[in-house]
């Protein structure tokens, strides 16, 4: 590079060499001689001069960059170095970690991760001339390290799906890392990770465990008890567990851990316990007879003529070889039918499989405990029966409950539950209405006064201050508008004005407002990547989720205040990280939002989208804002995330697709004063609801069109498969007589493939109207609308 830089040509940029400032001269023998990778960005436009380490990082961009401008030759990140040469030469230092970048090094868009440090290089006038950079790139060492992180939730979700339970301790004090469920369910305990096990639990101090803990992490080497007896929770029961006690290593080999794993086995332990105990009754009968003879006198005996379980003797071929008399007045099969059928015959389908693994365990000599399956009745219906089986000489002995009245009621109270939860939900619905009747009626009542205070002071003939019942009325009306979109918005059903969107411009706009709106407890951090693509959603929607982020940021962070950090990014999601986030894979803008407040819990994460839920105090939070900002990411084609750590602080994640499309230009139709006049263009208006069908009628007629009305869809039908002229139809979405008005505009356009169609409607019904996907000629437009609005549209319409 040092050689390159002599044999460049500078003279239309820096000037030969032999003119340069010491300071320049010394900051590049400084840098060429340097082993890390290292550019200086000289003067006002950032002339690049970089070292041979850095002409690798550069890749297929080496040797042009040389000389050029930093923003020419990093295009893609043209608003990024804007930033750092304007802090540089201010004399201000930048230092970013792991900075994730999308660069075009070899001609394609490649997503990398760097260390960047810029300083200024003060010149010869003791100002900033340049700016120096440090690039190091990180990319394999944060996909490694995402790699390990990937491996190690894999391994614990492993261990969470395990059927035993699994706990880890780490230290020569048994602290808690790791507990799966099994473990907590098996414990009854809630509290583990950072806790010793002593602290969790004080009860078995006393009952040699916590000595065999010691004993296993001071020698290194495994311990495995079977049937080992704890009494946990100061019960007097005795628990019958198998533990394996596995030593932990480090790096070096030496212990520095516990893995705990197990089962219970107090069931088996006990059914076991009690069929040796029979046996040993059995023998003392008569030890002299032979083992088909004890089978008989069982199957004789009082007991099994007259319990109500069934019982039987099962075969290694599947088979019944004695079945009791149980069989006949449950199921209605006799002991010679029993007999004649294999156990798989009698299942239920959808039983058969899991019962056939659970046979050949027993043929292993393992006890089946409390194993369900449901048997058909003679009648062709099924019960269910609650199984025990052990199995012995080739034999397993089982003894089966009738469950089905238990399984019944489980399934009654899950319909209860279920109906209470319902129940809930409509008594927070019933809240909601409850309040937007009130301030409907509040809306109502300014509209409908001012209407009756405008048409006396008519009927008077005083005009003068009339306009303020006018503004008056419109405002009130401009409110019910308004709250009738937050109520769209929390049903997810709202229309939205999507429009190609700038996030760092539209964060930038919004930066005072969040500041003041969080307060001066809370320090505000927004970092906007370099070269951020655009995205096409709702900005208002956009704008009033981040609000409301921001706002559910400050409150976690109150009262003791905090930081709150504002972030934008590229995103490439493959086929995996795409379904980790229920997204189709692509590429997506993403919006972070960062507090350091409280954090939230797995629980809490895993509701915090459901309607009505909130954790703050009654009277502070109707439960609807995430709910809504849910809905409207969604309906714009992306999703939202939570990552939150208790005490840390939580991160909300959107993800909106990137749009690649042309620029829109905007309609200014507020500027309208009136609708703009007609020539006797004919239009066809369809509506179910009076007055707005003879408002548009009557304002259509006004400005000289032609206007033509139907009540509902198959009257307006009528009217377009006549040879009447229509050069517009005007419909709402949702009709009666059974055809809405998307079915009547794609009929009419059969006949008039050129019929251009104006949509009205009070939400978006996504499925009438296609899911928001439109033909060319058709617009909607969302009521209530101004008139000058409908004037554009008619307008545009007709004359596109």
């Amino acid at each position: 590079m040092a050689a390159r830089i002599r044999a460049y040509d500078w003279s239309a940029s820096l000037g030969p060499i032999a003119a340069w400032p010491g300071s320049l001269k010394t900051t590049v023998g400084l840098l060429v001689h340097s082993p890390v990778p290292i550019v200086l960005l000289w003067g006002e436009d950032g002339v690049m001069i970089y070292n041979d380490a850095y002409s690798v990082f550069a890749g297929g961009r080496h040797p042009q960059l040389l000389g050029s401008k930093v923003r020419e030759g990093w295009p893609e990140a043209a608003d990024f170095n804007d930033n750092v040469m304007k802090v540089g030469l201010a004399g201000g230092v930048l230092a970013y970690r792991d900075q994730e970048m999308t660069l075009y090094r070899s001609g394609k868009p490649e997503q990398v991760w760097m260390n960047l440090d810029y300083s200024p290089v003060i010149d010869e006038s003791g100002r900033p001339g340049g700016v120096i950079a440090i690039v190091v790139e990180t990319s394999e060492r944060v996909l490694a390290d995402r790699r390990i992180q990937a491996e190690q939730e894999r391994q614990r979700q492993l261990l969470r799906q395990m059927p035993g339970f699994v706990g880890v301790l780490s230290g020569p004090e048994h602290v808690y890392e790791y507990v799966n469920e099994a473990y907590v369910t098996i414990s009854e305990r809630s509290e583990f990770l950072g806790r010793t096990f002593a602290e969790v639990f004080p009860d078995l101090t006393g009952q040699a465990f916590l000595p065999l803990l010691d004993q296993v992490y001071a020698t290194g080497e495994r311990h495995v008890a079977r049937g080992m007896e704890l009494r946990l929770h100061g019960s007097d029961q005795t628990q019958y567990i198998d533990f394996l006690f596995e030593p932990t290593r480090d790096a070096k080999g030496e212990v520095n851990g516990i893995f705990i794993g197990g089962y219970e086995v107090t069931d088996a332990y006990r059914a076991a316990a009690a069929l040796r105990e029979s046996e040993a009754r059995l023998r003392e009968l008569n030890a002299a007879l032979e083992r088909k003879v004890i089978e008989r006198t069982q199957a004789r005996g009082r007991t099994w003529q007259v319990s109500p379980d069934l019982m039987g003797a099962l075969n290694s071929q599947g088979y019944f070889e004695t079945s009791n008399p149980a069989w006949k007045s449950v199921l209605g099969w006799s002991e010679e039918e029993v007999a004649s059928m294999s156990i798989f015959e009698l299942l239920h389908p959808d039983d058969v499989e899991r019962t056939r693994s659970g046979f050949d365990l027993t043929q292993q000599g393992q006890p089946a405990i409390r194993f369900p399956n449901r048997y058909r009745c003679k009648d062709g219906s099924h019960r269910w029966i609650s199984w025990v089986g052990v199995p012995e000489d080739g034999m397993v002995y089982c003894s089966g409950r009738d469950i089905t009245e238990e399984k019944a009621a489980e399934a009654e109270l899950a319909q209860a539950q279920e109906a209470l939860r319902q129940a809930q939900k409509m008594e927070a619905v019933g809240q909601l209405t409850g309040g937007i009747a009130h301030d409907f009626n509040n809306l109502l009542a300014g509209i409908s006064g001012n209407l009756e205070l405008l048409e006396k002071r008519l009927g008077d003939g005083r005009l003068s201050g009339i306009e303020r019942y006018i503004a008056a009325a419109q405002g009130a009306s401009r409110r019910a508008a308004a709250l009738t979109q937050r109520l769209l918005a929390f049903s997810r059903r709202q229309t939205l004005d999507p429009k190609p969107v700038d996030a760092n411009r539209l964060i930038a706009g919004m930066e005072d407002l969040i500041r003041r709106s969080v307060g001066p407890d809370v320090e505000v951090e927004v970092v906007g990547a370099g070269g951020l693509w655009r995205t096409r959603v709702d900005p208002s929607q956009l704008e009033n989720s981040l609000l409301n982020l921001c706002i559910n940021a400050r409150d976690a962070m109150a009262p003791a205040g905090g930081r709150l950090t504002v972030e934008t990014a590229n995103k490439w999601l493959d086929d995996r990280a795409a379904r980790e986030r229920d997204l189709t894979p692509g590429q997506y803008v993403a919006l972070h939002v960062t507090d350091t407040g409280s954090g939230m819990t797995p629980e809490v994460i895993a509701r915090a989208f459901d309607p009505f839920f909130t954790t703050k105090p009654l009277g502070e939070g109707t439960g609807l804002g995430l709910s809504m900002i849910y809905g409207f990411v969604r309906q714009s084609g992306g999703q939202v995330r939570i990552y939150s750590e208790l005490g840390k602080g939580t991160t909300m994640c959107l993800y909106l697709p990137r749009y690649t499309g042309p620029d829109e230009v905007a309609e200014d139709v507020a500027a309208a004063a009136a609708i703009d006049p007609g020539e006797g263009e004919t239009v066809l208006v369809i509506d179910d609801e009076p007055t707005v069908r003879s408002l548009v009628v009557e304002v259509l007629e006004d400005n000289g069109y032609t206007a033509v009305e139907a009540a509902d869809g198959p009257g307006g039908l009528r009217i377009l498969q006549s040879d009447a002229r229509i050069d517009l139809l005007i419909t709402d979405v949702g009709l009666p007589g059974g055809i809405n008005g998307r079915q009547v505009a794609d009929a009419a356009r059969t006949v008039r493939p050129d019929l251009k169609v104006l949509f009205i409607t009070g939400y978006a019904e996504n499925a009438a109207i296609g899911n928001g996907h439109l033909e060319a000629g058709m617009e909607i437009i969302t009521k209530p609308f101004a008139m000058a609005a409908l004037g554009a549209k008619i307008r545009e319409l007709i004359d596109r």
